[in-house]
């Protein structure tokens, strides 16, 4: 007797279930509130809990993916934002005198190093350098705000939540642990290393990250989809622009110019890093074989610059615009 009744409850609870009312919006659905063996009883329509989304039949579902190799590419160029920024503003504002430049690079390399490392740690699961995510299935995941379903055109159902996670918001926080860092090593490595400078310029490549870091914080929260398709494309066009101005600027012309300096070949291999990085992650190394002898191609910007220099001869243009001519 008290098997049919378990029995009929259970039917009962299924059929409950089933004939709830659908979930409309596109990121609506309903959370999981209990579970025994097979019976599974779910709530209301509604926002998903942090760290779950919802699936093609509405339901709530926790992220337990691990990244894909274009996930972890698109963190990479988030993380390097504000290290380039610091590099450059570093190098900018400490002159060709200024010895502390070296060590200040390694500081803010050092700094930006463990606020990743930090930033994995304390995300999910606690403790471990890994991160379990959902996936990224189109662009409107990443603005679930703009998605909330206005049933009777009166009442509006928020669901908005993380449905990339973490992959938004692991960005903010990982800006926060590098700017606190900076905020505790660099004024006092500055202060101690940067004799070269006047009061006044030591601290400015402080002063310029706490403009930069509000403005990348922007950046990802309005244009982090974007950012997430587009960013092989703006890796790559910003890499050969900053090349070609950069030996225009040096006035290379030829290989032995190139070679005359270690920074420049420094510089140079950077650069390749770079057009590696962005050559990757179009291709995101579907098929190996195919893919890699793409990266022969990274050398291809600078010999084609030094091949067609004699035409252009940028140490002419530079000196004519000196002259205002």
């Amino acid at each position: 007797m008290e098997g049919e009744i378990e029995q009929i409850l259970g039917t009962w609870i299924l059929f409950t279930v089933d004939i709830q009312p659908a979930c409309l919006g596109l990121y609506c659905g309903k959370t999981l509130l209990f579970k025994n063996g097979s019976t599974e009883i779910y709530g209301e329509c509604g926002v998903c809990p942090r760290g779950q989304r919802t699936n093609a039949q509405k339901y709530c579902q926790p992220c337990t993916e691990s990244p894909e190799l274009y996930d972890w590419l698109y963190l990479g160029f988030m993380a390097m934002l504000p290290l380039v920024l610091h590099w450059f503003f570093i190098e900018w504002y400490s002159g060709k005198k200024s010895s502390s430049a070296l060590f200040q690079h390694i500081t803010a390399l050092f700094e930006c190093s463990m606020a990743a490392i930090i930033t994995l740690l304390v995300s999910d699961p606690v403790g471990v350098l890994y991160i379990r995510s959902c996936r990224v299935l189109m662009l409107s995941d990443w603005y679930t705000m703009l998605y909330n379903p206005s049933p009777d055109y009166v009442t509006t159902v928020h669901c908005t939540h993380e449905a990339v996670y973490p992959l938004y918001t692991i960005v903010f926080i990982y800006y926060a642990f590098c700017l606190v860092l900076m905020m505790l090593l660099r004024p006092l490595l500055v202060k101690k290393i940067a004799c070269g400078l006047g009061k006044s310029d030591r601290f400015k490549s402080i002063y310029a990250a706490l403009y930069f870091f509000p403005i990348l914080t922007v950046l990802q929260a309005v244009g982090g989809g974007l950012l997430y398709y587009a960013f092989p494309y703006i890796i790559l066009v910003l890499s050969l622009v900053t090349l070609a101005v950069y030996m225009s600027a040096s006035e290379i012309e030829n290989c032995y110019d190139l070679l005359v300096r270690k920074k420049r070949l420094i510089v140079l291999f950077s650069h390749w890093l770079l057009h590696a990085y962005g050559i990757i992650s179009i291709s995101r190394v579907d098929k190996l074989e195919q893919d890699l002898p793409l990266l022969a191609l990274v050398p291809t910007p600078a010999l084609f610059y030094l091949f067609t220099a004699k035409f252009t001869e940028p140490s002419r243009i530079l000196s004519e615009g000196a002259n205002g001519h």
